[in-house]
């Protein structure tokens, strides 16, 4: 049976899901795992990858199913159809693969990707139940529906988007638009959980408040782009110079890497002063607030790490996911304070 219990539980479950897409894509991106698997849905024609490298190797007198894929000379060969070998090659049982040239198996990228491909479907599976169960809302409240199945349309594009990510060999402009869009369903998902929840008595929104947390988040995702222009230009780096040589990354690097980095102080100011208005001056419940604090605190900490002490493991990662949950705590906190009783 259908209630709105259990529509706010998936909700839930959906929302967490989506965080989780995101830290694994930031692992995919920090790993430089993007290309571990080079075709999509499947992972070198496999539902479940290969572990060695011998694995995509031509076999003689082997069957292969139409879409295996196999590495010839550097290049990926896929297979016509459904056959078996004989005890030589022959190039005309197999496509060569056109998206594009890469031909590289690492088992360590590849199951990094898979992993995160596997969670994306979780995802994907979630929210199609949380859709579902939005149906009871569909007379009463029809809006809730619509939006949950904009949500889950919304999955669907960004599956599209994976794919092509792949297709285009990782292109930087893209991969930023997939985690713009993970940012939207989250803002969605989080407008849904507040529309169907409570009424918290103990927010007040004071004249001025709720424009001042609108503000905060229209800062912050100034930030977060900035933040992958110099992403971008980080994976520019990594490719002409190597990953052994991270002291070189942000050397002489571009003007947006100084403003993100000088920002971030206004940032930490303004928000200073919000929680302080909210928390100390109109006793609105600190958990909240104090938990946009210390993610704030957390994420300003591992920019230091990544500038001053060559990028330790996991820190771009935890920067990067930081910086969504913080969206999304500011979301949550604006929503509060725009259905809040206005006082003067």
């Amino acid at each position: 049976m259908f209630t709105p219990l259990l529509y706010r539980k998936w909700l839930r479950a959906s929302i967490i899901i989506i965080y989780l897409i995101i830290v694994a894509g930031a692992i995919v991106r920090m790993t430089g795992a993007g290309m571990g698997c080079p075709d999509w849905p499947k992972c070198f024609g496999y539902y479940i990858p290969p572990t060695q490298e011998s694995e995509l190797e031509f076999s003689p007198n082997t069957p292969y199913k139409k879409g295996m894929v196999i590495i010839v000379n550097e290049e990926l060969k896929v297979a016509k159809k459904d056959f078996k070998t004989s005890s030589t090659f022959k190039a005309q049982d197999w496509n060569n693969y056109e998206k594009h040239d890469y031909a590289v198996f690492n088992k360590y990228h590849t199951w990094t990707e898979y992993i995160n491909r596997l969670i994306g479907a979780l995802g994907g599976l979630v929210v199609l139940i949380m859709a579902l169960i939005s149906l009871i809302y569909v007379r009463k409240r029809p809006k809730i529906t619509i939006l949950s199945v904009v949500a889950l349309l919304a999955m669907l594009i960004q599956a599209v988007i994976g794919k092509i990510v792949v297709d285009t060999l990782l292109s930087p402009v893209l991969i930023t638009i997939h985690m713009i869009v993970a940012l939207l369903i989250v803002g969605l998902l989080i407008y849904l959980l507040h529309e169907v929840q409570e009424k918290d008595t103990r927010y007040t929104a004071v004249k001025g408040m709720t424009n001042f947390a609108m503000l905060l988040i229209v800062l912050t995702l100034i930030q977060v782009v900035t933040g992958t222009q110099v992403r971008q230009f980080l994976d520019h780096q990594i490719d002409a110079l190597g990953y052994p040589f991270l002291s070189s990354w942000l050397e002489d690097g571009p003007i947006i890497f100084y403003i993100h980095r000088s920002y971030s102080i206004l940032l930490l100011v303004l928000h200073g002063y919000f929680i302080y208005k909210a928390v100390h001056l109109y006793g609105h419940p600190r958990r909240w607030y104090s938990s946009l604090a210390g993610l704030f605190v957390v994420t300003v900490f591992t920019g230091i790490l990544m500038n001053y002490f060559e990028f330790p493991l996991g820190s771009q990662a935890a920067h990067l996911v930081l910086a969504s949950v913080i969206l999304g705590v500011q979301f949550y906190l604006w929503m509060r304070l725009k259905r809040a009783q206005i006082v003067e």
